[in-house]
């Protein structure tokens, strides 16, 4: 038995997955591609127990739930209503908001297709990515509103976030994109992010904002390039253009698709994005990835998620 494929239609992927037991049935086969194996006893044999979603290992009695591990781990939502918020997520451009994803469900609730569309989100990052290679732009953005008459450059208001960004240089395209929410463009902050997220050797270009400098002493081929300094002497070309691209794709999606979010929550649509961009290729193959069983992150609850809201209570 091989892992199954994905629907590449919509009309594919409604007549695929038009039940609960559809769903099931994927499920099992990306969980245990070569057949059931028990964890506990490593038998071969087992039965399904369909009213719980659960397959008995027939030697030992040992009970596995098709969700745990998962995103739909203990949920109370039909899975063909998750298998249809995965697609909607992943396969559509400008991705669907948690008001389009209840009308398109017929949800009750808004709660409920918030918390769908946060938990997917936790299942879109991978703790063992592979690092960006032999060359990359990295810059810093500012997301959120702007006071009337505040000066340009990087200082933050109340209102925006300090946001980090590198994308791989492939030729004239860009490759893979990484973003991280940052609380200040210091030296510290800046290379922490670039050790993290870019191989050591590789070429990193970035303006000449000086909290880079120590890039070079960290085994990178730094490359800085002063914007302003670019333009006083005359050169137009553009200064880091598939950083800059993936900034501005970011920016509109978030106002087009979101209309804004609050900072507490910033990140979770910032992994959206990434999850999306990288995929952007092969969408159809991004529902596999995220409902795959592949995902390395714990299940969060609805009070997890929102214990990082605006209305969560801070200590100090």
């Amino acid at each position: 038995m091989t892992r199954p494929g994905f629907p590449r239609t919509i009309l594919e992927f409604q007549a695929r997955f038009a039940d609960e037991q559809a769903c099931l049935d994927y499920l099992f086969q990306c969980r245990w591609t070569e057949g059931f194996v028990c964890p506990r006893c490593k038998g071969r044999a087992a039965w399904p127990v369909a009213t719980r979603k659960i397959w008995q290992c027939t030697a030992c009695d040992y009970q596995v739930s098709m969700t745990a591990g998962t995103v739909l781990h203990k949920t109370h939502t039909p899975l063909h209503l998750w298998f249809w918020a995965a697609y909607l997520m992943t396969t559509g451009t400008p991705g669907i908001s948690a008001v389009q994803l209840q009308r398109q469900l017929g949800l009750s609730r808004y709660q409920t297709a918030w918390t769908m569309l946060h938990k997917l989100r936790r299942a879109m990052t991978n703790p063992d990515r592979t690092l960006l290679a032999r060359e990359v732009e990295v810059d810093e953005c500012e997301v959120g509103g702007r006071e009337p008459g505040r000066r340009s450059g990087r200082s933050l208001t109340a209102k925006a976030a300090e946001v980090i960004v590198a994308v791989e240089v492939r030729g004239q395209g860009s490759g893979r994109v990484r973003m991280k929410v940052i609380h200040d463009a210091s030296g510290e902050t800046l290379c922490g992010f670039v050790t993290h997220t870019v191989e050591p050797g590789a070429i990193v270009h970035t303006d000449g904002w000086t909290g880079y400098a120590p890039l070079a002493r960290n085994g990178y081929d730094h490359r800085p390039r002063s914007q302003r300094a670019a333009k006083r002497e005359g050169n137009t070309d553009p200064v880091m253009p598939r950083v800059h691209r993936a900034i501005s794709n970011f920016k509109s999606w978030l106002r087009g698709t979101h209309r804004s979010v609050s900072s507490e929550h910033l990140q979770a649509y910032m992994d959206e994005f990434t999850f999306r961009y990288n995929r952007r290729g092969t969408p159809m193959a991004a529902f596999q990835t995220l409902l795959g069983l592949e995902t390395r992150q714990e299940p969060a609850t609805y009070h997890q998620i929102v214990a990082q809201g605006p209305g969560a209570k801070r200590t100090t």
